[in-house]
């Protein structure tokens, strides 16, 4: 209770995946318990507590206590827990899941997020993100345990000792899944140099390890664990992967790979230093799988990636699915009709035959295979899809923005959409996801908040950098920020 006696707001409130909040100031031991206590009491609801489940961590300052203090938490609670021996990213986490057949997966991780920042993240049995129903109850659940300012815990030495808690590698069954994404043997032996940028995080090692032994050359950069990671947020975009990009031209190497911090989102690195943008990664991969590995079946996609998947559909006779923005809307569009891939715009991309869930390893493993199969350099690729599918720009812009002025930017675009935006018609509004604006000539212009942090983001495509810097400029004036 704060100050005479009032009770204190509960600052935990699950987001577009799980919950996250700056650590020592509301991400605490205390609440991730609480929402320990809301998982397991879910789980007793659920009636599949015997099913037991994963807790896994990443490289963040203090993760592994943390995830032993939501494992505690499970135990205490009668539910058996396989605790990760080391930090792992969370496709590796997810995996477990469905290797042991457990109920679910909780990963201490904030992915992308600065440094301050830790996360809970919640998986179901099939891997992937927990679905906003399933979100809801457990946020109730978690309520009513902050509320009530109680948990059921055992110490972790003594859920180990009574056989609750055990101590597991989450590698060895991920590793033996991940020899089948390609063919590892042909790809170790191509004459590449490869430059892989793990930002510090959890991802450090996995690409080495599978890749090893070979004539492939891959140089890991930031592939030691730094909590603070210096000079970055751990999110595989642009500005955070100058590093890579001088290791790249540095070393002459023929593509760099970074992953973000629990490894389940993806960037690329041209030969020449040039980073191609997640919507540029996500049109290579549906080429590759439909292309080079004739691979026929929907692909699922978000709001705020790239039209140059429609295209693609329209070549190769594959119908696309599109969902709101959140790997958890996906994940089950990918479930529902055995899509060959889905993705996203923040980097995240999942795959047939594995668990619907975002994956940088095979993502990885794919992109190298395009380049050996195709003897084509990254920018080889691009353009080849440009002459298929005709030049695609796009381009984001995080704003920040007081929390008191939310409804009143939604208001603002709610009762003043415009008839055209920089002298093209409007076509089409969709206010499925924020605001998206489609126009005449093929570009679009969409406008939402972020699910995870106080940020609005402006989005836009369109044919050319140019036409794209001006959108987002006519997109910002339109939030009046």
């Amino acid at each position: 209770r704060g100050k005479g006696g009032d009770p204190i707001a509960n600052p935990i409130k699950f987001g577009t995946d799980g919950w996250r909040a700056v650590i020592a100031e509301d991400f605490t031991f205390a609440n991730v318990r609480y929402c320990a206590q809301g998982v397991a009491d879910y789980v007793k609801r659920a009636g599949i507590t015997g099913r037991g489940f994963v807790v896994g961590y990443d490289n963040r300052f203090a993760s592994e206590e943390f995830a032993a203090a939501a494992a505690e938490v499970l135990a205490g609670n009668g539910i058996k827990v396989l605790l990760s021996l080391r930090a792992a990213p969370t496709p590796v986490i997810s995996y477990c899941v469905v290797q042991q057949a457990a109920a679910g997966a909780i990963a201490i991780t904030a992915s992308h997020n600065p440094a301050r920042w830790n996360g809970f993240k919640l998986r179901i049995a099939d891997g992937s993100s927990a679905p906003a129903e399933v979100i809801s109850e457990v946020e109730e659940f978690t309520s009513r345990a902050f509320d009530a300012g109680e948990v059921s815990r055992t110490s972790l030495d003594r859920a180990i000792e009574q056989g609750l808690v055990s101590q597991y590698d989450l590698d060895i069954a991920y590793f033996e899944k991940a020899v089948g994404f390609v063919d590892l043997d042909s790809l170790k032996q191509a004459d590449l140099k490869v430059v892989v940028d793990s930002m510090y995080g959890a991802g450090a090692g996995y690409l080495g390890q599978l890749l090893g032994g070979g004539k492939i050359t891959l140089e890991e950069i930031n592939g030691e664990r730094n909590p603070a990671f210096p000079g970055i947020n751990p999110e595989p975009i642009a500005v955070n992967l100058e590093k890579l990009q001088a290791t790249v031209r540095n070393r002459l190497a023929d593509v760099g790979i970074a992953l973000d911090g629990d490894a389940d989102r993806i960037g690329i690195v041209d030969e020449n230093g040039f980073f191609l943008t997640q919507l540029q990664v996500f049109a290579l991969l549906c080429h590759y799988l439909l292309e080079v590995r004739g691979e026929r079946g929907p692909i699922v996609k978000t709001i705020t990636t790239t039209s140059m998947i429609d295209r693609l559909g329209e070549t190769y006779g594959v119908p696309v699915i599109e969902t709101p923005v959140g790997f958890r809307y996906v994940a089950p569009k990918m479930t529902e009709h055995d899509a060959i891939i889905g993705g996203e715009e923040s980097g995240g991309y999942g795959f047939q035959g594995h668990v619907p869930e975002r994956d940088s390893i095979p993502a990885a493993l794919y992109f190298l295979d395009f380049m050996v199969k195709t003897g084509k350099t990254p920018s080889r690729l691009l353009a080849d899809l440009y002459d298929k599918i005709g030049p695609h720009h796009y381009h984001r812009n995080d704003v920040e923005f007081p929390p008191q002025k939310r409804q009143r930017i939604i208001d603002g675009l709610r009762n003043h959409q415009p008839d055209s935006i920089g002298g093209v018609a409007v076509t089409r509004v969709d206010t499925g996801d924020g605001f998206r604006y489609i126009l005449a000539d093929g570009s679009w212009l969409l406008i939402r908040f972020s699910g995870t942090e106080p940020i609005l983001r402006v989005y836009s495509e369109g044919d050319s950098p140019e036409r794209v810097q001006r959108l987002l400029d006519l997109g910002r004036q339109l939030t009046g920020v």
